[in-house]
């Protein structure tokens, strides 16, 4: 069970209309590497986590991952608010206006709509975790990229905080591995799937 707290994991106070950052930080919430992803991916792999302390990661990170989900939809809400359709700024965020007006939806920085295709559920531990770190990567590699194009401090400073928690993400993944590799050695199963080869 989720318990939902009013409060951002980290505030967010955007002063100014910035439709083209927006058009960057939008693949954060509906892209490839966003926190819709990450959240149900992590959410769905620990059903098949033989392991109880690996679920436990698995669910904390996942419902981490919907905060920050919530976070990137503040962001791009607080940058496009107060958007007309004849703003000059308007940019490479005119498409998206044309679809969503000013409404958060899932959709990458290049206008693809979220997909469950972007998310790796196989059932089996190592597999699984060796995916989540790989997507943690990906994710701190689309807010270093973020990063490199925001002009906005207010809009960089929380884009540092997601930043940074994708690096714990990683390491929490990897100490996971090393869990999971200790575990399986211990019952012979040498990495593959403790639940099919017993």
């Amino acid at each position: 069970m989720f318990v939902y707290e009013k409060k951002l994991q980290y505030p967010i106070r955007i002063k100014n209309t910035n439709p083209q950052l927006a058009s960057f930080i939008i693949s954060q919430y509906g892209g490839p590497d966003g926190e819709l992803g990450a959240s149900l991916r992590y959410l769905s792999q620990r059903y098949a986590m033989p392991y109880p302390e690996l679920k436990a990661v698995l669910t904390d990170i996942g419902v981490e991952e919907l905060g920050h989900l919530e976070m990137i939809g503040t962001l791009v809400h607080q940058l496009t608010r107060k958007l007309s359709p004849d703003d000059p700024r308007m940019g490479n965020f005119a498409p998206y206006f044309t679809d969503h007006g000013v409404g958060v939806y899932p959709v990458a920085a290049s206008g693809s709509p979220w997909s469950a295709d972007y998310i790796g559920v196989k059932g089996d531990v190592i597999c699984d975790l060796t995916e989540d770190m790989a997507a943690e990567q990906k994710a701190r590699v689309t807010y270093d990229n973020i990063l490199r194009q925001s002009d906005d401090p207010d809009v960089s400073d929380v884009i540092r905080f997601l930043r940074e928690r994708e690096v714990v993400h990683f390491q929490r993944f990897g100490e996971a591995v090393r869990l999971a590799k200790e575990k399986m050695d211990q019952k012979n199963v040498y990495f593959t799937n403790p639940i099919l080869d017993k």
